[in-house]
C-alpha cells in the first residue's frame, strides 16, 4: 500500500486576505510554504538517517567476501550430555551421499560464517581436540565429503608456516586458525586456501 503525501495547508496571517502580486509587486505571496521549526527538525532527522544508512552500506561493502572455509570437528569419542560428539571425516564419508548436517555450532561469529556460505564452496575438514589436530580432507558446502587430502597437514606444520609468514610475509600470516583459533567455522582467503592445498604435494616442514 502506498501513501501519498499531501502539501500542508497554509494560513493567512492575522486574517489578511491574500492580494494579487500584480497589484502589489512588493507583497510576498502568503501561499508560499514557510518552513517551521518542526519541518526543519524532520528534514534534519531524515538527512541524519540517510547518512547513517549510507555509512552502514559502505561498511558492508568493505567486508571481505569469502568463498573458502575451514571447519573443525572432533574425530575421537567425547561424551557431552550423554551424547558422543565424535564426527571425523571418515564418519562424513560413511553417510548416505557422503552428506551430513553440521550442527552444534554455538559461537555467534561461527554461525554467521555458516550463513555466509554458498552451496558448492570448498572447505577443509579439520580434526580438532585430538592427539594430532590438523587438516584431514576437503568437503563441499552443503557439507558433503569430496576427498581426503593427499596427506594429513598437521596444526604444528601450519603454525610453522604461519610464524614464517608473519615474519617475512606470506599468505598464512593472518590465517584465522591462529588469529581466531576458538572459532569452529573459519573463513579462508583464496591465497590461504590455495597455499594450504599446495602443501599436499610437499614433504612436511
Amino acid at each position: 500500500m502506498s501513501v501519498k503525501e499531501m502539501a500542508p495547508k497554509t494560513r493567512a496571517r492575522g486574517g489578511v486576505t491574500k492580494k494579487s502580486v500584480i497589484d502589489e509587486p512588493n507583497v510576498k505571496d502568503d501561499s508560499e510554504e514557510i518552513p517551521t521549526k518542526s519541518t526543519t527538525r524532520k528534514r534534519k532527522a531524515s538527512s541524519s538517517e540517510e547518512s547513517r544508512t549510507l555509512e552502514k552500506t559502505k561498511e558492508v561493502d568493505k567486508q571481505p567476501q569469502y568463498c573458502h572455509w575451514l571447519m573443525k570437528s572432533e574425530p575421537e569419542s567425547r561424551f557431552e550430555n550423554g551424547i558422543d560428539v565424535k564426527f571425523g571425516i571418515e564418519d562424513l564419508k560413511a553417510l548416505p551421499n557422503h552428506t551430513g548436517c553440521w550442527d552444534g555450532v554455538r559461537n555467534y561469529q561461527a554461525r554467521n560464517f555458516m550463513r555466509d556460505m554458498k552451496e558448492g564452496q570448498l572447505a577443509f575438514f579439520y580434526h580438532s581436540n585430538c592427539k594430532e589436530p590438523g587438516i584431514a580432507g576437503i568437503m563441499i558446502v552443503d557439507v558433503q565429503y569430496q576427498r581426503m587430502t593427499a596427506r594429513f597437514i598437521s596444526l604444528a606444520e601450519l603454525k610453522k608456516y604461519h610464524l614464517q609468514h608473519m615474519a617475512n610475509g606470506g599468505p598464512l600470516k593472518d590465517m584465522a586458525l591462529f588469529t581466531r583459533a576458538r572459532l569452529s567455522v573459519q573463513p579462508l582467503t583464496n591465497e590461504e586456501f590455495n597455499f594450504v592445498l599446495s602443501l599436499e604435494d610437499k614433504d612436511p616442514l
